[in-house]
């Protein structure tokens, strides 16, 4: 059924209906006309939103990281040790990636990551707000170089579990357990100790 909408809101609308059509066609089944007819509105009416059908992508990519950012920082205010927190942040990040898989496919491609611009504003919050959360933890031990390695090798753990699982490779329950595992295996390492100060 398609949603009813008001002048005010039809952003918002086309946003949630390409995500369903991104999730269903992945993003080269996503074109501005079509999205036009699933949202019931003239086919024009897309284009006083986005530009082109590349301000779309950027757009849905934009919106991913910032959903991702609020699960993220939902997971750092968490109560418990760091090493708690950082587990349910890779949890969050998994659980994220999982059940938004064409979502996740399209924030990290290289089209939608201009080295300026919205989609890398909002990539470049997520990752400033993990860093806040280790820099708060790690206090002067760890310089910027040395939490952006340890958070490029947890995001590469996070997100290669989560290829796991959507490509069902491993059970969800079996990802739960690699989270836990790979997270453990890098606060202990020599660069999870230079961040976090955990022995």
């Amino acid at each position: 059924m398609r949603r009813p909408f008001h002048h005010g809101n039809l952003r918002a609308v086309l946003l949630e209906q390409a995500e369903v059509m991104l999730r269903e066609s992945g993003a080269d089944g996503l074109s501005l006309r079509e999205l036009a007819r699933q949202a019931g509105v003239s086919h024009g009416a897309p284009r006083s939103h986005f530009i082109d059908r590349q301000a779309l992508l950027d757009a849905l990519a934009e919106q991913g990281f910032d959903r991702m950012a609020e699960q993220v920082g939902a997971a750092l205010r968490s109560p418990g040790t760091i090493r708690d927190r950082i587990r349910l942040v890779g949890h969050a990040y998994v659980d994220f990636a999982v059940d938004n898989a064409a979502l996740m496919e399209l924030m990290f491609a290289a089209k939608s990551n201009a080295p300026d611009g919205p989609v890398n504003d909002a990539a470049v919050r997520l990752f400033t707000l993990l860093d806040s959360g280790l820099a708060g933890a790690s206090g002067e031990r760890a310089d910027a170089g040395t939490r952006e390695r340890f958070k490029l090798l947890f995001a590469a753990a996070m997100q290669g579990t989560a290829a796991l699982i959507t490509a069902r490779r491993i059970t969800p329950a079996h990802g739960k357990t690699l989270v836990d595992d790979a997270t453990d295996a890098l606060l202990t390492s020599e660069l999870g100790v230079q961040v976090l100060s955990l022995r």
